[in-house]
């Protein structure tokens, strides 16, 4: 089930938090309970995609994106995802999370976000995120995106590591092919 609740506070904090430039870093943190486990008694890789949502609604937030969402009826769907898990998570590790917006292009925002160890500092997993925002005529170009949050400081294109995995990605066939 999602983490309604968790959801709540999350957005609650960032509503409460200052501005962030759109470049800003989102820092959030969690903790693993026992409803985030998988059988292996460690943070379930689909939970962990979940708690990544609870850092980049606030981000949105923060930035003004959410706003401008709301005011022009759009919505925002994730297109494409990355995750890189590298350490354990294991129940009632604290987290903390990282959250930002790291380019555009044309068509889609591009997202990194990290957790590290509350404790030790020690990175856990990332995840890059390739997200559109949606009307009912399609995908919204990101410069009516921008224009619309009414911010004068400018997203930049993604760093050449986005982009090639964007580039990458592309090449994947669709429809899904099997032999």
């Amino acid at each position: 089930m999602y983490p309604f609740f968790r959801f709540a506070l999350e957005t609650t904090r960032a509503r409460s938090a200052g501005r962030l430039p759109l470049g800003g870093t989102h820092v959030s943190h969690h903790r693993c309970w026992p409803w985030d486990l998988d059988p292996w008694i460690e943070l379930n890789n689909g939970r962990t995609l979940t708690l990544y949502d609870l850092g980049r609604i606030p981000l949105a937030i923060r930035m003004g994106l959410y706003g401008a969402l709301r005011e022009n009826r759009w919505g925002i769907t994730v297109a494409g995802s990355s995750v890189r898990y590298r350490r354990r998570v294991r129940a009632f590790q604290r987290i903390e999370m990282r959250s930002a917006f790291v380019g555009r292009d044309a068509r889609f925002l591009y997202i990194h976000q990290a957790m590290f160890d509350a404790d030790s500092g020690d990175a856990l997993s990332s995840v890059l995120v390739r997200s559109a925002v949606t009307s009912p005529q399609g995908i919204v170009p990101t410069d009516r995106v921008i224009a619309a949050i009414g911010r004068g400081d400018a997203l930049p294109a993604p760093p050449p590591w986005v982009a090639a995995w964007a580039a990458a990605d592309a090449e994947r066939p669709w429809p899904p092919e099997f032999a």
